[in-house]
């Protein structure tokens, strides 16, 4: 069993009534660091030959085209390792754990896709020929909307979950007893996922809690890897993130939006998170979607 606590911990910018995000753009690099998170996570990769994948224990090199999926809290990441393009294609689809129902992956018709979720603990692989198959729906999911969007990312799961060659990628599985959605923690994230906009102490995370401040601030580090301050400022950046590219709003605006008093923290609080100031991070993306 392998323990995530030493790798980063990615708040999803994903909020209670979405279903999907999506992220499509094209770069030149991987820069972000080994991480986990609750959320499902499709990842398709284009143009990136040489890059170095890792997947719970596995760690390889990526062919030209390659599609993934990765289940909750499973650690992951890519890196340019060997890869030389300048125009490196990635889409990545995040949506809930709990997205689907189990009432609804029990009907037989959900059954591939129930199986897949439960194999996904490992990380799934597909096939290189499935992954180019898909490649032309998957480019136009950023075009999609509303229900469309929805019932697109469906189908894609069913599809996925019926194609042939997948491989699952680590050997060992998560326990899920040891993550914040069995936990004190649960309680402390849907309490910041409503406030994030407004002015949160610790103290007043701490009897959510029912800790000491000294107790929570323990707790936070260790199941966060994270200060409480640097917490509620990374799902703070994560909402200001997506507004950026949604939203035609100042950044100014969205700093406040997303609960930062002054411009300057804000600034330099998402510079810190995203290693770009808030500008560049609205120019580098293509695509982002979402469904309320």
């Amino acid at each position: 069993m392998s323990n995530t606590k030493n790798f980063y911990r990615e708040i999803a910018p994903l909020s209670a009534g979405d279903s999907f995000l999506v992220f499509d753009r094209v770069k030149d690099s991987f820069d972000f660091p080994v991480h986990y998170h609750p959320e499902f996570e499709i990842n398709f990769i284009l143009n990136g030959k040489g890059v170095k994948r890792v997947v719970g224990d596995n760690i390889e090199e990526i062919d030209n085209v390659e599609l993934v999926l990765i289940g909750p809290n499973l650690y992951h990441g890519w890196e340019l390792n060997k890869c030389t393009s300048k125009k490196i294609h990635e889409i990545t689809i995040q949506f809930h754990n709990d997205l689907f129902h189990e009432s609804l992956l029990s009907r037989r018709i959900m059954n591939p896709i129930r199986d897949m979720f439960n194999r996904s603990i490992h990380g799934i692989l597909f096939s290189k020929k499935v992954a180019e198959e898909l490649t032309p729906r998957l480019v136009k999911l950023s075009k999609l909307d509303g229900m469309d969007y929805f019932l697109e990312i469906t189908s894609l799961l069913y599809d996925l979950a019926n194609s042939r060659n997948q491989r699952l990628l680590s050997t060992y599985t998560v326990d899920y007893d040891t993550f914040d959605d069995y936990d004190k923690m649960k309680l402390v994230y849907e309490y910041v996922q409503k406030h994030f906009a407004e002015k949160i102490t610790l103290e007043d995370v701490a009897n959510i809690a029912s800790m000491s401040i000294i107790s929570f601030n323990r707790f936070i580090k260790k199941r966060t890897g994270k200060t409480f301050v640097n917490y509620i400022n990374d799902i703070r950046i994560g909402y200001a993130a997506r507004w950026l590219v949604e939203k035609d709003m100042s950044v100014s605006e969205v700093a406040f939006k997303s609960g930062f008093n002054n411009i300057a923290n804000f600034n330099r609080s998402f510079k810190a998170i995203k290693n770009c100031t808030p500008s560049q991070y609205r120019e580098d993306f293509s695509g982002l979607k979402r469904i309320l």
